[in-house]
């Protein structure tokens, strides 16, 4: 009962600590399971303690605050035990995507300056064709050390350390830490499509806020999560970590497939998940997804990429639970949230902005602009803002807008419009916008007049170059299951739907579109890839 008090007391504080709330847990309800992966469970005594070891064996070796461990490596019960106990520690933590370029993985290493980073046996194994030296103390997480060569460095030494050897002994407890709230919890890099990944820093205040509003959306603990995403990005972090510092259970997936979603999900009663909307797309079309029991959801929850109002539609009607969909940035700055189930009529809009965030629309030359006016989106949000990007001033400046005041607002590169009610409807990504005969032609708006064909799966219309337009629009289509069209058949179809400066130029069908482990396409990549020609 006490423990219960202690956690209602903290949660009611601006400012608070993640590992201390699972401490808590642990003392409250020792048994109770926090992580579950495949056979293997592990409760919230069991995670306390192995985030006590992971402290104290930092600390050991002379990392701590102002300190950075990184992690590369599959989702795994020690992945969030190591990632934990850094942070008790008060070591910022940078989670990196495994399955980036070895060179890229490196540079984003020497770049936060890893003290130490824990890695899988695959990733370390891609990681030994690195050109570049990787300094830090070498953990390997699935607890083999392979031998993948000889010489100093990752770059060909072993996978590192048994994570089971290197941590403290049992019943280790490593000396108390005061999180400084605005020092780095994590250090989260970009994807990196157009360029040099940047290194996200979020603050120990920017996460409480996160885990703060996590009993607004049901999270308890009773929860059940279901964790498909990778660990290394902010979308999977803002349902990790309200689940654990709410006393929940995370059920982690290695990696993403729909049928072993499906099983999962029933067979551990999951309430709550988190998705992006390519896998929403997989799962429903599963063939076993209408034989699957789903009554124990919750809630579901969406972000990181465009979520079409027809596929919410298909998800609200075939899914038990509620969904709501979040949009913002890692960097923070702001986020709208849809209540999808609430809002049925609202479903080509993102919501409305969350409570006390500050959500604006800015013309080129950062000049506020009306209700229904299209501009770029900036955001301001109280205690869950960037400190800035890792090293980078001028990035993290060009980042910023400013009001007359000089209140401090993140821009997202994103463009869109609020309706009379409130509501923010994207238009697509600034960078993405065609720029065709002098007019700004929105991809958004030829997509879903491509998408209302019925053969139509999935579509991504980007800008390439015209001789007599500058630019022009091409579609990229993936067509549904069983189905046949002819291109410019469906390009006189969107046609006939769109305005006369919105006009395609040229229909490609395609098996898939190029996207990121997280989902998002990658447009850069069909516009490189279109070789035309493109007509008028």
């Amino acid at each position: 009962m006490l423990g219960g008090v202690l956690i209602a007391e903290m949660f009611a504080q601006e400012t608070g600590s993640i590992p201390d709330l699972i401490h808590l847990h642990a003392v409250a309800r020792p048994d109770h399971a926090a992580l579950i992966a495949g056979d293997d469970r592990l409760d919230y005594a069991g995670l306390d303690a192995m985030m006590d070891r992971v402290a104290a064996a930092l600390q050991r070796d002379g990392v701590g605050p102002g300190g950075v461990v990184a992690i590369a490596a599959a989702s795994s019960i020690p992945y969030v035990a190591a990632y934990l106990g850094a942070v008790r520690a008060g070591v910022s933590v940078a989670p990196l995507q495994p399955s980036a370029t070895p060179d890229s993985l490196a540079a984003m290493l020497d770049d936060a300056g890893a003290a130490a980073v824990f890695l899988d046996e695959a990733t370390a194994r891609a990681l030994a064709t690195a050109t570049r030296p990787i300094r830090g103390t070498r953990i390997s997480l699935d607890g083999r050390s392979p031998e993948i060569g000889g010489g100093d460095g990752l770059a060909g030494g072993a996978a590192g350390r048994p994570f089971t050897d290197w941590l403290a002994p049992p019943g280790a407890t490593p000396r108390a830490v005061a999180l400084d709230p605005e020092a780095p919890f994590n250090l989260i890099y970009s994807s990196g499509t157009t360029g040099t990944p940047k290194g996200i820093v979020q603050s120990h205040r920017m996460r409480w806020a996160h885990v703060r509003r996590g009993d607004l959306f049901g999270y308890s603990p009773e929860t059940i999560t279901l964790v498909s995403t990778p660990l290394y990005s902010n979308t999977t972090l803002v349902s990790l970590l309200p689940t654990l510092a709410l006393g929940g259970a995370s059920v982690l997936m290695p990696r993403f497939d729909p049928g072993e979603f499906l099983w999962l999900a029933e067979h551990h009663r999951a309430s709550h998940a988190m998705l992006v909307p390519v896998q929403y797309d997989r799962i429903l079309r599963h063939d076993r997804f209408d034989a699957t029991d789903l009554s124990s959801f919750r809630m579901k929850f969406c972000t990181s990429a465009p979520f079409s109002a027809a596929l919410k539609a298909e998800v609200l009607r075939r899914w038990p639970g509620g969904l709501i969909e979040y949009f913002g940035m890692t960097e923070g700055g702001g986020t709208c949230i849809l209540v999808a189930h609430l809002y049925p009529d609202k479903l080509h809009t993102v919501g409305r902005p969350a409570e006390g965030h500050d959500i604006r629309i800015i013309d080129d030359h950062g000049r506020e602009l009306a209700p229904g006016d299209i501009g770029e989106i900036v955001g301001h949000a109280p205690h869950a803002m960037m400190n800035g990007y890792h090293g980078r001033p001028d990035a993290t400046a060009a980042a910023e807008w400013r009001d007359a005041t000089g209140k401090r607002f993140i821009r997202t590169g994103d463009l869109g419009r609020f309706d009379a009610d409130g509501f923010l409807a994207i238009v697509g990504r600034k960078k993405d916008v065609i720029i065709s005969g002098g007019f700004n032609v929105y991809p958004v708006d030829l997509e879903a007049a491509v998408a209302a064909h019925a053969a139509v799966a999935e579509v991504a219309v980007v800008g390439v170059p015209s001789a007599r337009w500058g630019e022009t629009p091409v579609a990229y289509v993936v067509l549904a299951p069983g189905h046949e069209v002819d291109a410019d058949a469906l390009r006189a179809f969107a046609n006939a739907r769109l305005g006369s400066t919105q006009r395609i130029a040229d229909v490609i069908v395609t098996a898939a579109l190029p996207r990121s482990p997280i989902g998002k396409v990658l447009k850069r990549e069909l516009r490189d890839a279109y070789a035309g020609p493109a007509r008028g």
